[in-house]
């Protein structure tokens, strides 16, 4: 079965163009919140439906045991998780596998902004589960 590892390819483009705009605007220092704020700005600018902190409910079992909060939804397709660490750990991967577990979404960008700019792209898929780095 072949398995498309790479789905909203366009949609990812421009996220990471826009990245590396804000990236080079601001440079490294700022909270999350800075980045998230000028990321949104630049993404509507792209014609992307953009949800800045919109809320996705954690189930066990049928049963809402949490929420979380995801930093920016685009085009209800990409879910970004921002940072604004020296580096990016194993934590943070698994903090947006989690949150593609709890949503309908396959399709994540771990983003940050850190002494260089990082990213890494996982793919959670509930018929097939394979995570893919990049």
């Amino acid at each position: 079965m072949i398995v498309d590892n790479y789905k909203h390819t366009e949609v990812t483009d421009k996220i990471l163009k826009a990245f590396y705009i804000v990236y080079n605007t601001l440079g490294y220092g700022f909270l999350e919140r800075v980045y998230e704020n000028a990321l949104f700005i630049e993404l509507e600018e792209r014609g992307l439906l953009v949800e800045k902190q919109k809320k996705i409910k954690v189930y066990y079992e049928e049963k809402e045991v949490g929420e979380y909060y995801a930093d920016l939804i685009i085009n209800d397709c990409v879910i970004i998780e921002l940072k604004a660490a020296e580096s990016l750990l194993e934590e943070h991967e698994y903090q947006l596998i989690n949150y593609l577990k709890a949503t309908e979404i396959e399709v994540g960008l771990l983003l940050n902004f850190g002494k260089k700019p990082e990213l890494k792209r996982k793919v959670f898929s509930t018929s097939i589960n394979y995570h893919i780095k990049s």
